[in-house]
């Protein structure tokens, strides 16, 4: 006789759909998916890309000695990184 420690183990083995958008508060508009399809052309590598060359001219500008500038453009990699993973998604689920 086993004990099952978790009783909703069971639970987690059925596969579940997402629910399809029904209100139209949550609907995207027309503006949103056209940029959408857009950033859909551009290839995921490039974002990451950009934000390594974000890193690489930061360490410059900070070796070089310009601190301000180096911090600035440093700031850039995590917006290039997320825009490179709201990319990836558009395009694995598409727009909903």
């Amino acid at each position: 006789m086993s004990l099952d420690v978790n009783p909703a183990s069971e639970a987690s083995k059925h596969d579940y759909e997402a629910p399809p958008v029904v209100r139209a508060e949550h609907a995207e508009g027309s503006f949103t998916r056209l940029i959408e399809q857009q950033t859909a052309k551009i290839p995921s590598h490039v974002f990451l890309f950009a934000s390594l060359c974000s890193m690489g001219t930061s360490l410059c500008l900070e070796l070089m000695g310009r601190t301000q500038p180096a911090r600035f453009v440093g700031s850039w990699v995590s917006p290039l990184l997320v825009m490179g993973v709201y990319n990836k998604l558009v395009k694995l689920l598409g727009s909903r």
